[in-house]
């Protein structure tokens, strides 16, 4: 893709033109309540049994349980396009799992945000995409595979919307929370089979088995509250990111979106915004 093929949309989305998000996991759904809070139409893109860790704070999780509610804004399962436009028009997030293609017979995107960062593995966006596109995290280039680049490392450059060039590296270490850091992620032992024994919102100890691969046990490294876990029967490589345990047992966080992803979601606002999508404050 190169920057001159990149040709930005000049008008407000309607329901009839949403924004379509692919990936409705935590980072993505702090973007997608941005979004709605400013009045902007939403279709979050997913798998039918979703590979998110913080499922409580993801819209990803309707497709679990037919709806959940994130930051006061509802996501539903849609599983038709018209109860997809029925859940746009009450201002909820449908979340769809029959594939983009699908959808995309019946509604062209105003603007696609790429949340799934897989900009280091498959930067797999093109021009024709949507009018406008906008990715999150490293390996996405601004002007070359997206319009827009939204930093997501923690640090002073949080959100920062990028027009040229590249976020920061990926440092592959988590950010430091009540002074915990790389302890407070849950890795697989092993390459195999993932399956709970311990749920999002338990409290553990240090030690404690938390889940397994292929009977191996996964340890929470230090106590606190389970704040994520892969799903059962995900197959996981080896030292793959499976949970997190956050050391504060803070419950409010299960169902509030973290500050990353509210910086992140502000961030593409305004990307939107200077892509002309969503109107200036």
């Amino acid at each position: 893709m190169s920057v001159a093929s990149l040709v930005v949309a000049p008008s407000r989305p309607s329901t009839d033109a949403p924004i379509f998000l692919r990936g409705a996991g935590d980072l993505g759904s702090g973007v997608a309540v941005a979004l709605v809070r400013a009045g902007l139409p939403v279709v979050a893109i997913d798998l039918p049994r979703p590979t998110a860790l913080r499922l409580t704070v993801a819209f990803a999780a309707a497709t679990l349980h037919g709806r959940i509610t994130v930051g006061g804004i509802v996501g539903v399962h849609a599983q038709t396009v018209d109860e997809l436009r029925a859940a746009l028009e009450a201002g909820e997030i449908p979340v769809w799992t029959r594939g983009e293609e699908a959808l995309r017979a019946h509604l062209q995107p105003s603007a696609l945000v790429d949340a799934r960062l897989r900009g280091l593995t498959a930067p797999n966006l093109a021009p024709g995409d949507a009018p406008l596109i906008i990715a999150l995290g490293p390996g996405y280039v601004a002007g070359q595979h997206a319009h827009y680049v939204i930093e997501t490392n923690r640090g002073p450059h949080l959100g920062d919307v990028l027009e040229r060039g590249t976020p920061e590296a990926h440092t592959g270490v988590p950010g430091v929370i009540a002074g915990e850091s790389a302890r407070r992620i849950l890795r697989s032992p092993v390459a195999g089979t993932f399956t709970r024994v311990r749920q999002i919102g338990d409290v553990v100890a240090a030690g404690e088995v938390v889940a397994t691969v292929d009977g191996e046990p996964v340890r929470a490294q230090l106590g606190g509250l389970v704040r994520g876990l892969l799903l059962d029967g995900v197959v996981v490589p080896v030292h793959k990111k499976c949970g997190d345990v956050d050391p504060r047992c803070d419950r409010t966080l299960l169902s509030t979106p973290s500050d990353k992803a509210a910086a992140v979601g502000a961030g593409v606002l305004r990307a939107l915004r200077l892509g002309g999508v969503a109107p200036a404050n």
